[in-house]
């Protein structure tokens, strides 16, 4: 996979990840940060080690890029590989971003009117979650059902009884403050599709909006049945097997913490994130259509119209987003690093103030575990839901690129991704197959990985050909005696 660039106006950059504040500060501290957390045999997982070092190596032209070269004047440009990170690459998780929210829009919603409901739950259950894929899938599970059960019965009342309805929901796992916050945002058809009436193809039938009373029997509805649920599993209780705890009690840590917004290690374990307030007046929430019980909140006032597919795309793009978007981390000094919030809380708080150890421990925390899908579908969206391809866009067949080694005559194929040229164009309109010096076209060329070739075209083209160092781990502080008493 190829990382994103870096744009300025309508050209395109080469992004260069060095320079950013987030991999510097895991450039300089990650050595140290491991061998702080290391206890003996344990230390955190090597799932969420790999993913830190990963992203040291993602958009690094030393460590293997693609190059393009223009087919008229044939002026060449590289793109450097990316890590494919899960859990907080800016890029990476920024390029998935655009690519799901593409594929939603054009395959996957049809053009009826979309939904969101959104689903935040109790602190005590968040810690569960952060790592049981399948407890996931059990509270989901009821979740879907409630709101799907409440869109048949309001088509029912409109004379309709076989009705499906369909959805796409993100495993989101952070909240604004970095902190660790498994919840659901669920993007479902704002009404059903219904077969009875003797029709040929699934018609879909659009339901009244939910009122603040609906919402708020929803919400009482879910969290009885999710608690019930728990309650027989014994999940709720003091003696239920940790399986985190068992098996990284240092990871299990700092996903406790991260959920209760504490700091798990270092000077500072066990006490609250820093924060810088301002003017409390300057923060103002509404809550339509929203209500609290138990822990458990549902929000349902977004909708999307079903011609505005530009809007359905945006919203896409917001729940799959990365936990840290590029420009919200400062460097105050070496000691201290400052994450703005993307909207003021009630209290005032514009900024935390993390070092650079806690800022490390929260990425680690964020980092999901393996084999856990964070994009789930439903009803009539899911991909083997019966009169599916009635219900879904036409997809289209795209025509692949043949790379330097296939022969130009590769027949046409379906695409699982968006290429990235297309991607980059349809988000940004920039079209980085256009030749900034004569305008014609660039082909891919080489996908460059040999260490030899990669330093031998670096240093041909003034490109560094080293990688970042990374700094080794420091000792920890020595205490101060007092020598002249």
């Amino acid at each position: 996979m190829l990382v994103a660039p870096q744009l300025e106006g309508s050209t395109y950059h080469r992004r260069e990840p060095e320079k950013d504040v987030l991999y510097q500060v895991v450039a300089d501290n990650l050595e140290t940060f491991l061998e702080l957390v290391r206890t003996g045999d344990h230390g955190i997982p090597a799932h969420v080690e790999n993913e830190l070092r990963r992203y040291l190596e993602c958009g690094i032209l030393a460590n293997g890029f693609v190059r393009l070269v223009c087919e008229d004047c044939g002026d060449s440009r590289v793109v450097a590989f990316s890590c494919k990170g899960r859990g907080f690459c800016p890029g990476c998780m920024g390029r998935r971003m655009a690519d799901t929210a593409a594929r939603l829009v054009d395959d996957v919603f049809p053009v009826v009117p979309v939904r969101q409901w959104v689903l935040s739950l109790p602190i005590e259950l968040r810690y569960r979650l952060a790592y049981d894929g399948k407890l996931i899938s059990d509270v989901l599970a009821v979740y879907i059902r409630a709101v799907n059960g409440w869109y048949r019965q309001q088509a029912k009342t409109l004379g309709y009884t076989e009705t499906r309805g369909g959805a796409v929901t993100f495993v989101q796992r952070f909240g604004s403050a970095l902190n660790l916050n498994p919840h659901f945002h669920k993007l479902g058809l704002d009404g059903v599709y219904a077969t009875d009436h003797n029709a040929e193809t699934p018609v879909f039938v659009p339901t009244p909006e939910p009122t603040d009373e609906d919402v708020q029997v929803l919400t009482e509805t879910i969290a009885h049945r999710v608690i019930a649920m728990l309650e027989r599993r014994g999940v709720l209780e003091d003696s239920y097997a940790d399986a985190l705890l068992d098996e990284s009690p240092v990871l299990a840590g700092m996903t406790s913490a991260s959920v209760s917004g504490l700091i798990a290690s270092g000077d500072r374990a066990g006490r609250r994130v820093r924060r810088v307030l301002s003017d409390p007046a300057e923060a103002i929430r509404t809550a339509p259509l929203c209500f609290s019980s138990r822990g458990f909140s549902l929000h349902a006032a977004t909708r999307v119209e079903a011609e505005d597919r530009e809007h359905l795309e945006r919203l896409c793009r917001y729940v799959a987003r990365p936990p840290l978007a590029a420009g919200r981390l400062t460097k105050i000094n070496d000691e201290q690093l400052a994450f703005k919030l993307k909207t003021p809380w009630s209290d005032g708080t514009t900024h935390l103030i993390l070092s650079p150890m806690e800022l490390l421990e929260k990425l680690a925390a964020l980092v999901p575990p393996p084999r856990v899908n964070l994009v789930r579908y439903h009803g009539v969206l899911a991909p083997h839901a019966k009169d599916r391809d009635k219900i879904v866009p036409a997809k289209a067949v795209e025509v692949v690129e043949a790379s330097a080694d296939e022969s130009k005559d590769t027949p046409l194929r379906r695409r699982n991704r968006i290429a990235w040229a297309l991607l980059l164009k349809r988000v940004w309109e920039i079209d980085v197959t256009v030749c900034d010096k004569c305008g014609g076209r660039m082909h891919i060329t080489a996908f460059v990985t040999d260490p030899a070739s990669i330093r031998r075209y670096l240093d041909g083209v003034g490109l560094p050909s080293d990688p970042p160092l990374i700094a080794p781990a420091r000792p920890p502080p020595q205490e101060e005696f007092d020598l002249c008493s």
